[in-house]
């Protein structure tokens, strides 16, 4: 079974969270299959490399398991972009809409370095708004984007659309 199909397996949906109308896709499944773990990290390891990178950048959240694997499996760096407030030392922050409401990201000043080449890994791409806002604290930072790379890709939110503007690689394991 392709990898993608295997993902698609592994999703599990739960309506009307975290609002009505949302339809979540709950990644933790993921997680306790060890094979498909193992092969999201191979996988992605090897788009990444093309890209040079330098740092993996994870989301939060979701994009924190999967991004330290992927940092590890390749002897990188990792790195965490959180919500407002949920860093200690002193943070770049960028506001920015949601699909459903509005939120800040901020990343500690201390952890990117400039002229670090940078990828950025996350769960899922709805419209991009998170990744955006992500791109601006690298550049805030003097780091420089090198790609993004996604497990889901939702249609018809144009969120790959959206950050093609940034002239770097998008990856992405399945589309829904």
């Amino acid at each position: 079974m392709k990898l993608s199909d295997q993902l698609l397996a592994a999703l599990i949906d739960v309506p009307d969270f975290p609002k009505p109308g949302i339809l979540f896709k709950d990644i933790t499944p993921i997680f306790r299959n060890i094979e498909l773990s193992k092969q999201i990290i191979a996988s992605a390891t090897q788009l990444i490399a093309a890209t040079e990178a330098d740092v993996i950048v994870g989301l939060e959240s979701r994009g924190f398991p999967m991004g330290f694997a992927i940092a590890l499996a390749m002897n990188k760096p990792f790195v965490m972009i959180r919500k407002k407030g949920k860093l200690p030392r002193p943070c770049y922050q960028v506001s920015y809409d949601l699909e459903y409401g509005q939120a800040t990201m901020e990343l500690q000043k201390a952890d990117l370095q400039p002229g670090q080449k940078v990828y950025i890994h996350d769960d899922l791409l709805a419209t991009g708004g998170t990744a955006t806002a992500a791109a601006q604290l690298i550049q805030a930072a003097g780091a420089t984007l090198v790609g993004f790379g996604f497990l889901m890709n939702i249609q018809g939110l144009n969120g790959q659309e959206n950050l093609t503007h940034f002239g770097v690689p998008i990856h992405t394991f399945v589309t829904l």
